[in-house]
């Protein structure tokens, strides 16, 4: 699915690209051999790629090997079907270096990175250097994971890919994970908007496609994809009433499973759809049996479990909802 013909720029994220979670047995041990069934359930819900273990899929968590086992696992499982984006971050720029040669190897069409936290970059300048030291490693289109929460960097992309332009040739956009749509916008006009900037918060994505958003990177789009693809269909159709209130669910979905644990409640509830993804791996926690229980439950009586599409149900309303859902054009 390699269609930008040795030009960075020319590659394009394309609709709703899930972060899927690192499936692990009950020991906390890969659990790999779920995967090919974990891409199927991807494909039929609308999924258009992935986001290979980056914050969802606990990257930091796991080893160079165990990164590298994930992402063949993947392009196996993908079959040329799903866009693949490899996330290469490493606190050690060789380790992401490696990565970045790995993905290339192995069959991944782009790669991608977030700074370390624990030297957090104050200034474009280093950020870009940054960039191009692990970038350089292959020729595959590069994005710039932008997630200030996490990574502690919180300067302006505009002057970042301004600064890059002429620095790192392969640079091919950003995974855009921050709430400063001023920043957004002025991002896809960068650079007479020669890069491509993938939004990445889903409790937002009405509002970044106004700003003209064409793709999107999240974590509950592993099950909630036919809902955001109902969001992006009224949108087009310019049913803007049927789009807030679709949002609002999302809103709302997001926010119940931020009471009940953030990602590892996004992680729990997969077990809803009929794939069993297993534990977290510490420092992250695992919601026990009870926990996952009421968080279901509260799902539930607000009316937000028929947002999670099952894999071993095809009938009923979830089914209906994926029938009706239109991917992003």
């Amino acid at each position: 699915m390699k269609t930008y013909d040795n030009n960075p720029c020319a590659f394009k994220l394309d609709g709703l690209i899930a972060a899927p979670f690192t499936p692990f047995h009950a020991d906390g041990e890969l659990n790999l051999a779920i995967i090919p069934e974990y891409a199927a359930y991807l494909k039929e819900i609308g999924v258009n790629g992935i986001f290979i273990c980056g914050t969802t899929g606990e990257g930091g968590s796991l080893s160079i090997y165990e990164r590298q086992q994930v992402l063949q696992a993947w392009v196996s499982a993908a079959k040329g079907e799903l866009q693949i984006i490899a996330h290469i971050g490493h606190a050690s720029a060789k380790e992401s270096r490696e990565l970045a040669v790995h993905a290339a190897e192995t069959g991944a069409e782009a790669i991608a990175a977030m700074p370390c936290s624990r030297w957090p970059i104050s200034d474009i300048d280093t950020l870009v250097n940054w960039i191009a030291d692990i970038a350089k490693a292959t020729l595959l289109p590069f994005y710039y994971y932008h997630i200030p929460s996490i990574s502690g960097v919180n300067l302006p992309m505009r002057q970042m890919l301004e600064c890059a332009c002429d620095r790192v040739p392969n640079l091919s956009g950003i995974k855009f994970t921050y709430e400063d749509l001023l920043d957004f916008q002025l991002c896809r006009d960068a650079c007479d908007a020669r890069y491509d900037i993938s939004f990445g918060r889903d409790e937002a994505l009405l509002s970044a496609l106004a700003l003209g958003a064409t793709s999107a990177v999240g974590s509950t789009y592993n099950f909630a994809a036919p809902l955001y693809s109902r969001i992006i269909s009224a949108f087009a159709e310019a049913d803007h009433g049927t789009a807030v209130q679709l949002q609002r669910q999302s809103a709302e979905l997001i926010d119940v499973m931020i009471k009940h644990g953030g990602l590892s409640a996004i992680k729990a509830a997969m077990s809803y759809t009929g794939l069993d993804l297993g534990p977290c791996r510490l420092p992250m926690k695992s919601l026990k049996v009870k926990q996952t229980s009421l968080l279901l439950n509260d799902l539930e009586q607000r009316g937000l479990l028929q947002y999670i599409a099952r894999a071993d149900n095809k009938s009923g309303p979830t089914a209906q909802f994926i029938r009706d859902a239109v991917p992003l054009p």
